[in-house]
């Protein structure tokens, strides 16, 4: 298979070395899977002769036109954290040939992989638009917000949707890399994971902190406030609203804008991450912190913590 990296000035050096890394593994071991195993054939690319990744290092890409003939296209992410410099970047100039490359590749049928904010450069390129995607969760209200046609999903670490494949934060790199390996041979993606010492993430939900997302949103950081100082107690929607000073309509539309999903939900998202703090860090029974998430009965929270962590309660114990 031919894969086109695209590298660019200021390309985050993790991301783009977890791609290349993991798929330089499997090409490694494939002949210890008893099957024809495929090789990925991997040609970086950029829009100039030159260009210097986030941490400073020069890398010498081929031209962009080399990736026309390539079976699948990866763009790596951005380097940093600033969402402003983020905006300015894929909307601007500088991205505007990668931009472009991710637009011509799909309308020829080619299929374009991102993870991280990587994920903004396919969305301003449209190729996003009606589809299911995911993205780093820290900037999701952001992306909610800037690309509203996109449906945003946290409920897998990657999701391919109609040719287009996106990963979550970060180092969802490694796992949108072993994604492409597994198109081809599940078995040796399982090898690699295994040689690189990969634990298996099916989702970001995991890892999601509400309270950064609250913030993007004073009606939602006001929400958020007031559940964590009511979360012993049964919540009601309209009533968190009027103490709050809006209506419930405008909580519905401003938790659903912001973190995509509804207030009762959120709650639970809350009730959740306090639960498995308490886990880590205390010896309190199960019993115990579910009356101090608001849970009269303990099996309501085991079962909501194994739906959202995707562990048990004696695993997330055991992870203290």
């Amino acid at each position: 298979m031919q894969v086109a990296v695209v590298v660019y000035d200021g390309v985050f050096d993790s991301g783009l070395s977890a791609v290349l890394d993991v798929l330089d593994n499997a090409n490694a071991l494939g002949g210890q899977i008893h099957e024809s195993s495929p090789t990925w054939d991997v040609t970086l690319v950029g829009p100039a002769p030159q260009v210097r990744t986030g941490a400073g290092f020069l890398v010498a890409p081929e031209p962009l036109e080399h990736a026309r003939t390539a079976d699948i296209l990866v763009v790596p992410a951005l380097a940093g954290s600033d969402p402003a410099v983020l905006l300015d970047h894929v909307g601007g100039d500088a991205s505007r040939a990668v931009r472009n490359l991710v637009a011509e590749t799909r309308a020829r049928g080619t299929s374009v992989a991102s993870a991280c904010a990587g994920t903004f450069l396919l969305a301003e390129a449209g190729v996003l638009d009606g589809l299911r995607a995911t993205t780093t969760w820290w900037l999701s209200p952001l992306f909610r917000s800037r690309y509203p046609k996109v449906r945003v999903d946290h409920s897998q670490m990657v999701i391919s949707s109609e040719g287009v494949t996106t990963a979550g934060a970060a180092f969802g790199h490694v796992d949108l890399a072993l994604a492409i390996v597994r198109t081809g041979s599940p078995a040796l993606a399982d090898l690699v994971a295994r040689y690189l010492v990969v634990d298996e993430r099916p989702s970001q939900a995991a890892y999601i902190i509400p309270s950064a997302l609250a913030q993007s949103d004073p009606t939602v950081a006001a929400f958020e406030l007031w559940t964590r100082e009511h979360l012993a107690e049964p919540i009601s929607i309209p009533e968190a609203a009027k103490a709050i000073g809006v209506s419930e309509r405008t909580l519905q539309r401003s938790v659903q804008r912001t973190v995509g999903t509804s207030p009762i939900r959120f709650v639970q998202d809350l009730r959740v991450e306090r639960a498995s703090h308490l886990l880590r860090t205390t010896a309190l029974s199960l019993e115990t912190i579910s009356r101090k998430v608001g849970y009269e009965h303990p099996n309501t929270l085991r079962v909501l913590l194994r739906e959202r962590t995707g562990k048990t309660t004696s695993a997330l114990r055991g992870s203290k």
